[in-house]
């Protein structure tokens, strides 16, 4: 039976199988392919044994035609140009014989925009590109099934041998022998070899001008072979994605690092420009009015250089400082001495000025005075004081006195021994006045009371004001005491009444001072 005859058989089985199972039932249907199986396994025993050593691999077969194309036919194995069999394809055999055919593997071949198909012996790319008449460059790059090889590993690879498998039962059935459709799969895998052409290309990097090698299809991936790195800032022309043609050039500006701090941040970017005015213009940052740069924006740029923007800000400031007013005391003869009044109370003035006050990134960094003037002038404070003196008597102990002024003062008391000098100093018990220190003696301040002047002090009884003291000073008196009396503990507010007659008006000092103040 021929091959075309067996193919024949299992399409008529093929197509009537439907149609046993749907009319005839499962046992009639098993029957029918038992039978099949029967007469598929008598025809091939009825075959002779031949053996075919293909590529080195043996494979037993039985044939009914025994020559070698008739062998070869049966088995469905298509002969290329480049095959090599023995005996010849016309050769007569007889049972047990050995037919040795050699396959020559498929080979797709792509180089210099071509695509060529052929069958090799050759165990080399190299030989394998000979044999399609392409010459190789030092720098070419080849692919072999899609992955790049190097020059050492040039071989193709060995040849897969021919798995049987299974096309039918009788292959399960009789796997002593090969199935025909292993046989004709026994023809090494096609393998693909694609020749990538090795181009110049010229780089223009800044000052530096070479020239190199490349199978990358576009500028990006040649730059990225020739291990060069490229920063964000950096400007490739032509574009990354550019195709590489033969003799391109390539040109490539270097940026360089730049920090700047502007506005309380920190800025670190890349820049091809040249000057400190053209970074800051490419990140958008403005100067405006008084605004200015460290380095200005005129300088070269080098690589790592620290730009600060200065942010000026300059303001107007008024300021006003106050002129105290004066008090102005004037004599009233129709008010009674110690008495006061206030005619006017008076107000403050003022003094204006403006000032320019110049900042740098928030921080004063000087101020200047550019006008003075009065903004209004102080109002004086008029006092008017009683200068009328009016005589009158006071009932004491020892009988009616005239005073013609009373003054409330701090009393205090002191003697020759609290005095501050010494029992055997010369002044000793001697006071201002030249009297000797005791009771009926006191101390005053001569600018409130004149020394030698007649006092009535309630408590106390009548005094002369004979004597001064360090610490007497406005509203105070200090009451004398003789040594070896009891010297009492005084500190408090009392009248003293100063007694006629009354001094002549240049020795009146009509307005006391207000210290120490009376609690």
């Amino acid at each position: 039976m021929s091959v075309q005859q067996k193919l024949s058989l299992r399409q008529s089985l093929a197509r009537r199988w439907p149609q046993w199972r749907a009319g005839h039932g499962w046992w009639r249907s098993l029957g029918m392919i038992g039978l099949m199986l029967l007469l598929w396994a008598g025809y091939v025993f009825t075959g002779q044994p031949v053996t075919l050593l293909i590529n080195g691999q043996t494979h037993p077969v039985r044939a009914h035609r025994l020559t070698v194309a008739g062998v070869l036919q049966e088995t469905g194995l298509t002969l290329a140009a480049k095959d090599t069999v023995q005996p010849g394809l016309e050769a007569k055999l007889s049972p047990g014989d050995t037919v040795t055919i050699q396959l020559a593997r498929p080979v797709t071949v792509e180089a210099d925009g071509h695509t060529i198909q052929l069958f090799t012996h050759q165990q080399t790319i190299i030989e394998v590109l000979a044999q399609a008449g392409i010459t190789l460059n030092p720098r070419d790059e080849v692919l072999l099934n899609g992955a790049v090889i190097e020059s050492h590993q040039m071989s193709l690879p060995t040849p897969v041998p021919a798995q049987v498998s299974p096309q039918n039962m009788a292959s399960f059935l009789f796997a002593t022998y090969t199935p025909a459709g292993a046989i004709a799969a026994a023809r090494p895998e096609r393998v693909q070899v694609v020749v990538r052409r090795a181009i110049p290309v010229m780089l223009n990097d800044s000052r530096v001008r070479n020239t190199f090698y490349t199978t990358r299809p576009n500028v990006g991936e040649a730059l990225l072979e020739q291990g060069i790195t490229l920063f964000l800032g950096d400007k490739v022309t032509p574009s990354l994605g550019t195709r590489l043609s033969p003799g391109m050039a390539i040109y490539l500006q270097r940026s360089i690092p730049v920090v700047i701090t502007v506005d309380g941040r920190t800025v670190k970017t890349r820049t091809r420009h040249q000057t400190v005015g053209e970074v800051l213009a490419q990140e958008r940052i403005t100067l405006m009015g008084q605004d200015f740069s460290r380095p200005p924006v005129d300088y070269l740029l080098a690589a790592n250089e620290y730009i600060e923007v200065v942010r000026v800000r300059e303001g107007v400031e008024i300021q006003e400082e106050l002129i105290s007013f004066e008090a102005k005391w004037i004599p009233d003869p129709h008010m009674e001495i110690d008495t006061q009044e206030v005619r006017q109370a008076g107000s403050n003035g003022a003094i204006k000025k403006r000032t320019r006050v110049r900042y740098e990134n928030g921080q004063e960094m000087w101020r200047e005075l550019e006008d003075e003037w009065v903004d209004h002038e102080p109002l004086e404070r008029v006092i008017a004081y009683g200068t009328n003196i009016v005589v009158r008597t006071l009932e004491t102990e020892n009988g009616p006195l005239e005073y013609w002024r009373k003054i409330p003062m701090l009393a205090t008391a002191y003697s020759a021994a609290t005095s501050g000098k010494d029992p055997d100093h010369p002044r000793y018990g001697i006071t201002r006045s030249g009297l000797p220190a005791g009771y009926g003696i006191v101390a005053v301040d001569p600018k409130v009371i004149p020394l030698m002047t007649d006092l009535y002090i309630p408590g106390y009884g009548q005094a002369l004001a004979g004597d001064t003291g360090g610490k007497v000073l406005g509203k105070h008196i200090d009451l004398g005491y003789d040594d070896g009396q009891s010297l009492p503990d005084l500190y408090e507010w009392r009248d003293v009444y100063v007694l006629a007659p009354v001094p002549p008006p240049d020795k009146i000092r009509y307005v006391l001072p207000q210290w120490p103040q009376q609690r």
